[in-house]
């Protein structure tokens, strides 16, 4: 019994070892966490800064995993951490767990145009009907990360 009780404890033991954290592109060299509050409060003064963030992965990119979301430290707010397709891929299994992130915050703005055009094409993609007339459609800016490294904890 003594010895199956040892077998065990050492069975535990190496699969806490070989169950780490996951280590994603670049390895992180910043040590201060920018809080995702304070990205998304005052998102301007951030662009073109690399900064380290942390916090649950709320969805991951289920075609090509180049993009995550990051919920932040405020309640309904989110940031997305997004790749070049293939240079880094999120799995899908890490949903639900908690990551550290570098990178380089980015504006994107669309015009109403553009926006229209990216709406048809979601349309199209979900077999849904688009109506170019929609009054939500409007011109649009985003902020998010272009994603450096990360670590998914386990």
């Amino acid at each position: 019994m003594k010895t199956l009780s040892s077998i065990i404890v050492l069975i535990l033991l190496v699969s806490t070892v070989f169950a780490g954290d996951d280590a994603l592109g670049e390895p992180l060299t910043l040590t201060e966490i920018t809080k995702v509050s304070d990205i998304l409060g005052s998102p301007d003064s951030y662009i073109g800064k690399t900064v380290r963030i942390e916090g649950a992965i709320v969805d991951v990119c289920a075609k090509r995993g180049c993009w995550m979301d990051i919920a932040s430290d405020k309640e309904f707010e989110q940031i997305t951490v997004k790749v070049e397709d293939g240079e880094i891929v999120f799995p899908m299994t890490a949903k639900g767990h908690n990551a550290i992130v570098e990178g380089v915050v980015e504006k994107l703005h669309w015009t109403k145009e553009e926006m229209l055009e990216i709406r048809k094409q979601q349309a199209e993609e979900q077999g849904e009907e688009f109506d170019p007339n929609d009054p939500t459609i409007e011109e649009r800016s985003i902020y998010r990360l272009k994603g450096l490294g990360a670590i998914i904890k386990n």
